[in-house]
This record gives C-alpha cells, structure tokens and sequence, in this order.
C-alpha cells in the first residue's frame, strides 16, 4: 500500500454491513450529562452538538438509559418515554439534514448484578432493550449499538469473576449478550445493531484481562458471528498508545466489520486502517473539542484540546461552543 494511501485511509468510503459510511471517523459514544432534567430528555443542545459533529462516518450517542430501572447516573438521557422519542427526533432530523448517519447506543448501567437477578428479571430486562430498540427506530435512529463495556450488567454476565449463576446465564455466560443483540435486532430491516465490547479493561481485579478473560471473549466474538451484528465496536487495551495486538486478536476471530477504539491519533488511526486490522476508527476526546475532526484529519490541521472540567457538567459551555478550523 502506498504512503499517500496509508496517510489518508480514513477519508475511504466503507461499508459496515448496512451501515454506508463516507469515510471511516466514527464518532465514539461519549457521556457528557446534558440532558438536566426530571425527565432525562435530551435538549436542543444535543441537537447542536451531534448536529456539529454530521461530517463523522458515523455517530454513536452516549449510552442512552432503556428504561428506568437501567439508570446508573445523573444527567444522562434516557430512550424509554414517548418525550425522550420525540426530543431524539429533532437530533436525528437534524443529523440527517447535513448528511450524517447517527446510531443509538442503548444502556443499562442499574444496580442490578448477575446474582441479584431473577429469571423474570432477566426477561424483563432483554424485553427493556427491545422495547429501546423500536424507540430508537420511531426517532429515527440509523440503527442501535449494544453498550457491553466496563463494568456494568452486560460485562458482568460475561465475566466469569462475577457471574457465578449455576443456570443457563452462568454456564453460557454470553448469552444474554446474545439475546439482547437478537432483541434489539428485531425493529431494523438488515444488519443494523452494533456491539462494544472491552475485553480489556482493566479498572478493578475482577475485571483484569488475565488469558482467562481473553479467552472467554475469543468465544464471544465468535459467537457473535451467527447473530445479526453490523460491527463489532472492539475497546483496545490500554497501553498508553494504541495497541493494534490487541484489536488484531478479535479481528481474526470476527468475521463483519470492525471498529477500532482507544486513544488513536490521525497517524495510529490511518495505520490500523491502511494494515486491514480495523475497517473504521472510533474517537471519544477528540471528537469533544473538535467538531469538524473529518476535515482536521484531511487537511492535517492541529487538533483542539478540551477542558476537562466541562465534560460532564451541563449548559453550553465546552460542548457547543468549539470552533471549527479556518
């Protein structure tokens, strides 16, 4: 592959099963706590702020709550009532307005534990996914992707540290996972749903990516194959810059699309693309301080830092006011 390809395999054209992106700089979810409400309802400043961000590839939403129960923090907007529905249309609308496509990621971040829950529970639960998933689709979402990282209810039923049930979710750890995904599946005509996974992370002991964790994930990724899965958002390890080991380890056990996540630059990004490890590349911080990072990237353009201490309080302040590059 020549070096001007290589420097520029972001701005190709891909297809990620139905999903037809312009170029391959996907907007990673990011949670940023806007949605001040009582009603957890996103504003017209999520309009504004995935409305700047249209040039992307593709957008995903911060993880979006499915249903009360699932709510993990404060300030972060939900997909479970008819005014959440109706607030993420005019997002949708205005995303597709100036181009973009734009999925929904869909969370549960509750109390709930492997252990604590019950078989009506766990019923319960895959039929909140559901029911997010159509809502997603009547606000005109793209498709959904499957919040399965870190160490929330989806995570936990794969991790064998803490899942310890003795039925058919302890056994087969995964299958939840893969009942969600067939869930969520069931609103999109084609391939629509991603997954995110992190097979890697590495906050608490229970969560180290010891062999035996990796291992379990070579099953999953696997598994995932025979379900209806767009792409697989795959989470690298953390490694103070981009490990392409540890994305290239799933690579070859997935056979659709891949994204690639995980403290790319330009240069990382174009390189893991260019060597047929990822298909896109998705950025969280970056995309923070520079909404227009499609156009950064191709005309090699100084990327913006931004202020951390605006990330997750609310108003306008340090989410829609970054420049664009002149």
């Amino acid at each position: 592959m020549t070096d001007i390809t290589t420097r520029h395999a972001l701005l190709e054209p891909v297809d990620l099963r139905d999903f037809h992106l312009p170029n391959r700089v996907v907007m990673a979810p990011i949670t940023r706590a806007r949605a001040a409400n009582d009603l957890l309802v996103p504003t017209e400043l999520h309009a504004a702020y995935y409305g700047q961000r249209a040039s992307a590839g593709l957008i995903v939403t911060e993880g979006t709550w499915i249903s009360e129960r699932s709510i993990g923090f404060v300030d972060v907007p939900g997909i479970y009532r008819a005014e959440q529905v109706t607030a993420w249309r005019r997002v949708t609308d205005v995303v597709h307005a100036l181009g973009g496509r734009i999925v929904q990621q869909l969370w549960h971040g509750g109390p709930e534990t492997p252990a604590g829950m019950s078989a009506a529970d766990i019923k319960a639960t895959i039929a909140d996914f559901a029911a997010a998933a159509e809502n997603a689709r009547r606000a005109g979402f793209d498709g959904v992707e499957v919040h399965a990282v870190g160490q929330f209810l989806l995570p936990q039923f794969l991790n064998a540290k803490v899942n310890r049930r003795t039925d058919g979710y302890g056994s087969a750890r995964g299958k939840l996972l893969y009942e969600v995904v067939d869930a969520v599946a069931e609103p999109w005509d084609g391939r629509r749903v991603g997954v995110r996974l992190s097979p890697y992370w590495s906050t608490t002991e229970n969560f180290a990516p010891d062999e035996e964790t990796l291992t379990a994930y070579d099953e999953y990724v696997t598994t995932l194959n025979d379900h209806p899965v767009a792409y697989l958002h795959l989470r690298g390890r953390e490694t103070g810059s981009p490990d392409f080991a540890s994305i290239d380890r799933y690579r070859r056990q997935f056979d659709g699309p891949l994204i690639a996540n995980l403290g790319f630059d330009r240069e990382s990004a174009n390189a893991v693309v260019a060597a047929g490890i990822a298909d896109a590349v998705s950025f969280a911080t970056h995309y923070i301080a520079n909404p227009d990072l499609v156009a950064r990237f191709a005309l090699d353009r100084e990327l913006a830092s931004g202020d951390p201490a605006t990330y997750y309080r609310g108003g306008a302040g340090g989410y829609v006011d970054y420049p664009e590059s002149r």
